[in-house]
C-alpha cells in the first residue's frame, strides 16, 4: 500500500468534498481517501499494483476539479517553512482575487440597483431611463451592467455547470442555476417588452418592465462573493497556530565545516554537523551538546517557563532559544526529523483529518444539492399548478436554490477541528488526529502509570532520621553520602544529590566495598560505615539486640507503608540513622487527580510496585483504585478488562512497557519526556510532564465537540427553516415571501457565522488556568499553590506554633542550585520555621514562627545574590 497526497483545486463546498471523496473511493485499489476542504488537499492510500497517482488525478479531473500529486521529494527539500509559505501565498492570492472580484462586482451592482429600483423608490433617475416609454432602454442598461458581473464571477458558472453535467452538483451549481435562471428570465422579459412596443401593447410592456431579474442575478453573485471573501479571511485565521509553529524555526544556522564557521540555511544542516550557538540565538535542529554551556528557553516546545541549563551530553531541541552562554552541539535530527517538524506535521495532519462526526455532514452534503434542485423544481411546479404567475413561481424556485447552504454543513466540523488542534499545540498538547480529539470528550476512565507519570521517575530523599545522638542531621547526611559515593545504585545517587543540594561537604571514603543488592561498607573520617537494608544489617549482627531492633523495625515498617525505601546506616557498629528514598510525586499530580474527580472521571493507577507502596500513594493522592504487582505484559490486559466493563479508557504512560496499553486504550496519552515507542503508540502527546495537561486536553475536546454540535445544529436548523420559507410555505397564511437577494445574503451569512463560531475556540482557556488567573487578580493564592502548602500549615498548627506565611517573588534564579541557595538563605533568618522555593514560579514561601519584617527577608535574598521583587502575606 502507498499513501500519496494530492493538491485539489475547484472545491468550494462540502458537496465538492463529498463528490471528490466518493469518486476516488470507488476506484479499484483505493483503500482510504481523505479530502480536506480547508487545505484543498487529498490523501489517498491505494494498492500500487491496481492503481497509480495519474489515474487518481484523472478521475478527479473528470468530475470537474483539478488534481495533481504532491512531490514528496520536493516537499522535503523545501522544508515546512517553504511548504507553509507556498500555502500562505496561494491563500493570499485566492483572497486577493476574491477581493478584486468583490470590489468590481459592487462597483457595477450599485448603479445597477439604482437604475432598477430608483424610480420605484422615488429617487431621481436620468430622463432617458425614466417612464414607460423608456422601459426597454432601462432594461438594456441593466443588462449592460449585469453582463460584466456575470463574467467577473464566471467561475461559479464554470465550476457549477461542469459539476452538474458530471452528475456531481455542488454549491456553485445552485448559485449558477439561480443566477442563470434570473438572467435568462430577464432576457425573456426584454423580448416580451420589445414585442409589446412593436405591437403597441403597452400593457404587456408594463407587465414585464416590473418582472426583470437582472439585478437579482447580479446581487446573488455579489452577495455569495461577499460571503466567500469573508469566509476566506476567517479560514485563514484557523491556521494561525500552525503558522506560529513554523515561524519558530530559525532561518539560518552557524555550522563548523572544515574547521571554519559558516552561516547556512537551517534546511541545509545535516546530521553530524557541529552547530555553534551563541546568546540569543535559536537552535535550528535537534542535537547533543559537545562543549560549553547555556541556559535554553524551551517554553515554546515544552512549556517550561524557566530556562534549562545545558551542558555536554545534554540534548537540545529545535526552535528553542539560548538565553545565556555559548556552546556547540552535534546535529542528530535534521529536516523533517526534528522535534519541531514532527510537531508541525502532527498538527497539520490532525487539522486536515476527518472526525467521525464529520461523516454525518459528508453524507448529507453528498445528497443535499440534488435534493435542493428537486425542491426548487417542485416549488415552481406547485405554484404554477395553484394558479400563480410564472414570475412568482420562478422567484420562489430561485430563492430555494440560493438560500440552501451546503458550505455551512461542510465547514461546521473541519474548522473547529483545525482551530482545536492548533490551540492544543499552543498549550503543548499534540493531538494526532481529529478522531482522537473527538473521542477524548467521551472518556470516563483515566488509567495512570505510576513511575514517570504520577511520579517524577527519579528517586530522591524524603526523610532523614538520625538515631545517633552524637551526630547532627547535616553531619550524618554528609558521611552517609560519602559512604554511598562509590555506589552506582539509584538510591545511593539520591543520597548524593541531597547532600549536594544542601551544599554539605562530602568527605572522601576509603576501603569501599559493595555487596550487590544488599548494601555497602566504607570508612569515612575514620569511622566504619555499613549501609543497606535490614537483612544486610542483620547478617552483620547489628540488630541482634531487641532494644535496638524494635525501634529500627518500627521506623522501617512505617516508611515502607508510606511507599518509601529505607536505607539503614551503621557507624562503628551502632545504628546511626535511616535515610528514606522514594520516587517523589510530581507537583502537578495532586491537582490533576483532584481535577479528574471534579470532571467526573474514574481514576485508576496501574503499577508494577507492590501493594503496600501502591496503596500508600493511592491513599495520599485520593485515587479511587490502584492495581498493583502488574507485569509489563499485563498492562494491556487490564486496559481491555476495563473496556469490557463498558468504560471508555484513556491510558497515560511514558515507558516502552506502556506501549501495548497505550495502543489498546480508546485514547493513549504519552508523557512528552517518555520513550519514542510510547509516543508513537499514543494518540495524544504531552510536551510537558504534567498530568494537568490531560485534563486540559479533555476540556478542550469537550469544547470542540460542543462547538461542532452547535455548528451542525445551526447549519441544519438554518436549512430546515430557510428552504420552506424560500419556497413560500408561509405565503398563503401570512403573505411572507423571501426574495432571491435576501436568500443569497442569508446563505453567505450562514457560512461566515459557522466559521466565526469555530474561531471562538482560539480563546479557550483551561479551568485550572482560569482559576489561577482569577486568584492572582484577586490577590489570592493559586489553587496549585494551596495544595503544596496545606501540609505546611497543618504541620505548624499541630506543633502549637504561630503559622504566618509570606510569599516572596525572586528574580535571577536559573537552576536547582539557585533554588537551594535562596531556600538556605531564608531558612537561616531568625523566626523562619520553614522555607520552600518554587523555581518555576520564581517564588519563595516562608512559614514564620513570629512576625519577621518584609525587608529582613528581602535582604536575606539579596545577600544570597538574587533580586527580591516583592514580599507579601499569603
Amino acid at each position: 500500500m502507498r499513501t500519496e497526497k494530492f493538491d485539489v483545486t475547484g472545491m468550494t463546498c462540502a458537496a465538492c468534498q463529498a463528490n471528490v471523496t466518493r469518486c476516488v473511493g470507488k476506484l479499484d485499489g483505493v483503500e482510504t481517501v481523505d479530502v480536506s476542504l480547508l487545505a484543498n488537499q487529498m490523501t489517498v492510500t491505494y494498492d500500487e499494483n491496481k492503481m497509480d497517482e495519474g489515474r487518481i488525478a484523472a478521475a478527479v479531473r473528470e468530475i470537474g476539479y483539478g488534481a495533481s500529486p504532491q512531490r514528496s521529494s520536493e516537499a522535503k527539500a523545501e522544508g515546512f517553512r517553504g511548504q507553509w509559505q507556498d500555502r500562505k501565498e496561494r491563500a493570499r492570492e485566492e483572497q486577493e482575487g476574491m477581493k478584486r472580484r468583490l470590489i468590481s462586482s459592487v462597483l457595477l451592482l450599485i448603479p445597477l440597483m439604482y437604475i432598477a429600483m430608483g424610480e420605484m423608490m422615488s429617487l431621481p433617475v436620468p430622463g432617458f431611463l425614466a417612464g414607460m416609454e423608456n422601459a426597454l432602454v432601462n432594461a438594456m442598461a441593466q443588462l449592460v451592467l449585469t453582463i460584466p458581473v456575470i463574467f467577473i464571477n464566471w467561475h461559479f458558472f464554470q465550476n457549477g455547470l461542469k459539476s452538474l453535467f458530471h452528475r456531481a452538483p455542488n454549491m456553485d451549481s445552485l448559485v449558477a442555476i439561480g443566477s442563470g435562471a434570473s438572467l435568462i428570465y430577464g432576457l425573456f422579459a426584454m423580448f416580451r417588452m420589445a414585442y409589446g412596443f412593436g405591437h403597441g401593447d403597452l400593457g404587456l410592456v408594463h407587465q414585464y418592465a416590473h418582472a426583470l431579474y437582472f439585478e437579482s442575478a447580479a446581487m446573488i453573485l455579489t452577495l455569495v462573493t461577499v460571503g466567500k471573501y469573508l469566509e476566506a479571511r476567517s479560514k485563514a485565521k484557523t491556521s494561525d497556530a500552525l503558522g506560529k509553529l513554523v515561524d519558530l524555526a530559525p532561518k539560518t544556522a552557524v555550522v563548523v565545516r572544515d574547521g571554519v564557521e559558516q552561516t547556512i540555511p537551517a534546511e541545509q544542516v545535516v546530521a553530524g554537523d557541529v552547530v555553534v550557538i551563541r546568546p540569543g540565538e535559536g537552535i535550528p535542529v535537534d542535537g547533543v551538546v559537545m562543549e560549553g554551556f547555556g541556559y535554553v528557553d524551551q517554553a515554546a516546545i515544552t512549556g517550561e517557563s524557566i530556562p534549562v541549563e545545558k551542558r555536554p551530553g545534554d540534548t537540545v531541541i529545535s526552535a528553542t532559544i539560548n538565553k545565556n552562554g555559548t556552546f556547540r552541539f552535534q546535529a542528530s535530527k535534521v529536516g523533517e526529523d526534528t522535534t519541531l517538524s514532527q510537531i508541525i506535521r502532527l498538527v497539520d495532519e490532525a487539522g486536515n483529518s476527518k472526525a467521525p462526526i464529520a461523516r454525518l455532514a459528508d453524507r448529507v452534503s453528498g445528497i443535499f444539492v440534488p435534493i435542493v434542485i428537486g425542491i426548487a423544481v417542485i416549488t415552481a411546479a406547485v405554484w404554477l399548478l395553484v394558479g400563480q404567475s410564472f414570475e412568482f413561481a420562478l422567484s420562489n424556485a430561485i430563492s430555494v436554490l440560493v438560500i440552501s447552504c451546503p458550505c455551512a454543513l461542510g465547514l461546521a466540523t473541519p474548522v473547529a477541528i483545525m482551530v482545536g488542534t492548533g490551540k492544543a499545540a499552543e498549550m503543548g498538547i499534540l493531538i494526532k488526529s481529529a478522531e482522537s480529539l473527538e473521542h477524548l470528550h467521551s472518556v470516563d476512565t483515566i488509567v495512570l502509570d505510576k513511575t514517570g507519570t504520577i511520579t517524577s521517575g527519579h528517586p530522591s530523599v524524603t526523610d532523614i532520621l538520625v538515631m545517633d545522638p552524637s551526630l547532627s542531621e547535616l553531619e550524618f547526611l554528609g558521611e552517609a553520602a560519602a559512604a554511598e559515593a562509590g555506589s552506582e545504585h539509584p538510591l545511593a545517587q539520591a543520597v548524593m544529590e541531597r547532600a549536594q543540594a544542601e551544599h554539605i561537604p562530602v568527605p572522601k571514603a576509603e576501603e569501599f566495598q559493595a555487596s550487590s543488592g544488599r548494601g555497602i561498607q566504607a570508612t569515612v573520617n575514620g569511622h566504619a560505615y555499613l549501609a543497606g537494608n535490614m537483612a544486610f544489617l542483620e547478617e552483620n549482627q547489628l540488630l541482634s539486640d531487641e532494644s535496638v531492633r524494635r525501634p529500627v523495625q518500627d521506623r522501617v515498617e512505617r516508611l515502607a507503608h508510606e511507599g518509601k525505601t529505607p536505607l539503614l546506616f551503621a557507624r562503628d557498629g551502632k545504628i546511626a540513622g535511616i535515610i528514606a528514598v522514594a520516587d517523589t510525586i510530581r507537583e502537578t499530580s495532586r491537582s490533576a487527580i483532584r481535577r479528574f474527580s471534579q470532571m467526573g472521571l474514574h481514576v485508576v493507577m496501574l503499577t508494577g510496585d507492590n501493594r503496600i507502596t501502591a496503596e500508600a500513594i493511592r491513599g495520599e493522592l485520593g485515587i479511587e483504585q490502584a492495581i498493583s504487582d502488574v507485569l509489563p505484559t499485563e498492562k494491556e490486559a487490564n486496559i481491555r478488562a476495563l473496556q469490557e466493563r463498558g468504560h471508555r479508557v484513556a491510558m497515560v504512560g511514558d515507558g516502552i512497557n506502556d506501549a501495548p496499553a497505550l495502543t489498546r486504550a480508546d485514547i493513549g496519552i504519552a508523557i512528552g519526556a517518555g520513550t519514542d515507542i510510547a509516543i508513537e503508540s499514543a494518540d495524544v502527546v504531552l510536551m510537558k510532564d504534567s498530568l494537568l495537561d490531560v485534563a486540559e486536553a479533555i476540556e478542550l475536546s469537550r469544547a470542540v465537540v460542543r462547538n461542532i454540535h452547535m455548528n451542525l445544529f445551526w447549519a441544519f436548523f438554518y436549512n430546515i427553516l430557510g428552504i420552506p420559507l424560500a419556497a413560500g410555505v408561509l405565503y398563503p397564511a401570512f403573505g411572507l415571501l423571501l426574495s432571491p437577494m435576501i436568500g443569497s445574503a442569508a446563505m453567505s451569512l450562514s457560512s461566515v457565522c459557522v466559521v466565526t463560531n469555530a474561531l471562538r475556540l482560539r480563546f479557550f482557556h483551561g479551568r485550572e488556568q482560569q482559576t489561577n488567573q482569577e486568584a492572582v487578580s484577586e490577590g489570592k493564592e493559586p489553587e496549585a499553590e494551596k495544595t503544596n502548602t496545606t501540609a505546611e500549615h497543618e504541620s505548624a498548627e499541630k506543633k502549637g506554633k504561630i503559622a504566618m506565611k509570606k510569599v516572596l517573588v525572586v528574580d535571577g534564579m536559573m537552576c536547582a542550585h539557585c533554588q537551594a541557595h535562596v531556600q538556605k538563605a531564608l531558612a537561616a533568618v531568625d523566626g523562619v520555621q520553614e522555607a520552600t522555593v518554587d523555581l518555576e514560579k520564581k517564588q519563595a514561601m516562608v512559614i514564620l514562627l513570629k512576625d519577621v519584617p518584609d525587608q529582613v527577608l528581602m535582604d536575606a535574598v539579596t545577600e544570597a545574590g538574587y533580586t527580591p521583587v516583592s514580599c507579601a502575606l499569603a
